[in-house]
């Protein structure tokens, strides 16, 4: 075993390693409050001094981080936080927790990576584990960081280690969390992979996969939101046909999660949402290109559910024709506007597009959402109600349930409502269906 490893390994034993967190997003903080937590001197890293300020002030801004956790991690002197990249110096490890959006082609934009990767670069030195843990393409790794991290003259699995390991992040998942979600870790070379390995281990409680490279743990990561999204699009097709039959699919679902084997039970919206699985599926069509290989059933699914918010709006139109009224000029109450239901997240949140498309057809739409007062979409700032008041209701023409908020009064929605469209088998346990239309 060569000195470095040793002292390195030495240093996760004791929990003397400084650990660095770059990036304090849905990822990247509750990872250092995890590590902090652990006993670590942790530091997080970031460009946004909104989240530099309120981290040092104890603020949680992101939801499944428990605010006093937070507070009391900072108050104990384990975890602090800075824009001044140069106390990269100081750390032992650092995981880079940075977001990976697509351009507006809907190609991988990684600057976000390359640039913290160039920031870590010019304080990297001997002793050091760097761990991406941003969702990629296959490659990202082993192509862009090592020859970045290497270009001071330090090499990789010699003087310093390297690795992959994806964010497993779910929010609002009551029960897997950063602590007790499963890690995989691939490095380039073994020795990376002990490293960064033995490093989650000494915080994390769900256990930790070793793969043999980077690219297996990065391919991983998009099997697993690819595997969601495909299935996802299949529930929603299922959704089209059987409205078409006049079979409700959500009891079609139900029966088929009798089955003790053989089948996951994933369920139809309005869309998809969240960071990973809209986005994650495109990083592996577009990489699967540079090796001539057109991915059918990836983007045939993707097809499906870019298309939801607009079958949403046909339905929607449906149901007012029955009552002799058009979109346009009718005024539409939209519930829920959050990813998924009782977080405060609406990154790629298909209700967005579907108040969109509401406008675009001239109706007069309010959204009212107990998590998000107020969004901001394709560069508009959107204001929701303050509160659901009985009067809203009554004026609606049609309220559309786009998020399942366990908050929201369904007994009152139904009772008060002329019309209620529910993408998401929100109010099943209502008995007096008179006004639901069901997707």
């Amino acid at each position: 075993m060569s000195d470095i490893k040793s002292e390195l390994l030495g240093k996760i034993n004791a929990k003397s390693a400084v650990v660095g967190i770059v990036g304090l997003g849905y990822v990247g903080l509750p990872l250092a409050v995890e590590f902090a937590g652990a006993g670590y001197r942790t530091i997080g890293f970031d460009v946004q001094s909104k989240k530099v300020d309120s981290v040092n002030a104890g603020h949680n801004y992101i939801g499944d981080v428990v605010g006093d956790r937070l507070k009391n991690e900072v108050e104990s002197g384990k975890l602090s936080a800075t824009s001044d990249f140069s106390f990269i110096k100081d750390v032992d490890a650092v995981a880079i927790c940075v977001p990976t959006p697509l351009d507006k082609y809907q190609q991988p934009d990684i600057s976000y990576v390359k640039g913290s990767t160039e920031s870590v670069a010019k304080y990297v030195h001997e002793g050091m584990v760097i761990i991406l843990e941003s969702t990629t393409y296959p490659g990202t790794t082993e192509e862009l960081l090592k020859p970045i991290l290497e270009a001071g003259g330090l090499k990789c699995g010699r003087d310093f280690y390297l690795a992959f390991s994806p964010e497993r992040v779910d929010p609002g998942n009551k029960q897997y969390k950063t602590k007790n979600t499963p890690k995989v870790v691939g490095g380039i070379g073994s020795d990376s992979t002990e490293v960064a390995a033995a490093l989650y281990r000494s915080v994390l409680a769900g256990g930790v996969y070793e793969v043999s490279s980077p690219a297996v743990a990065e391919m991983e990561k998009l099997l697993e939101n690819t595997y969601r999204n495909i299935n996802i699009g299949l529930a929603n097709e299922m959704a089209i046909i059987c409205h078409r039959m006049g079979i409700n699919v959500w009891e079609v679902i139900e029966a088929a999660k009798t089955k003790p084997y053989g089948f996951q039970a994933f369920y139809p919206g309005p869309g998809l949402g969240g960071h990973c699985i809209p986005l994650d599926p495109f990083y592996l069509t577009w990489k699967a290109r540079e090796f001539d290989y057109h991915t059918r059933l990836i983007e045939t699914s993707g097809e499906i559910n870019t298309g939801m918010p607009e079958y949403v709006i046909q339905r929607a139109m449906n149901v007012l024709n029955k009552d002799k009224k058009s979109i346009n000029g009718a005024k539409v109450l939209v519930l829920g506007v959050a990813y998924k239901a009782d977080i405060d997240d609406y990154r790629e949140s298909p209700a967005l597009n579907v108040v969109d498309l509401l406008i675009k057809n001239g109706a007069d739409v309010t959204y009212y959402d107990p998590y998000i007062p107020e969004y901001k979409h394709k560069g508009k700032v959107h204001r929701g109600a303050p509160e659901l008041t009985d009067d809203m209701l009554r004026k609606a023409d049609i309220a559309i349930i786009c998020t399942a908020h366990s908050c929201f009064d369904y007994d009152n929605i139904q009772k008060l409502s002329k019309e209620i469209f529910d993408t998401r088998n929100a109010m099943k346990d209502i008995k007096d269906r008179g006004n639901i239309e069901l997707l």
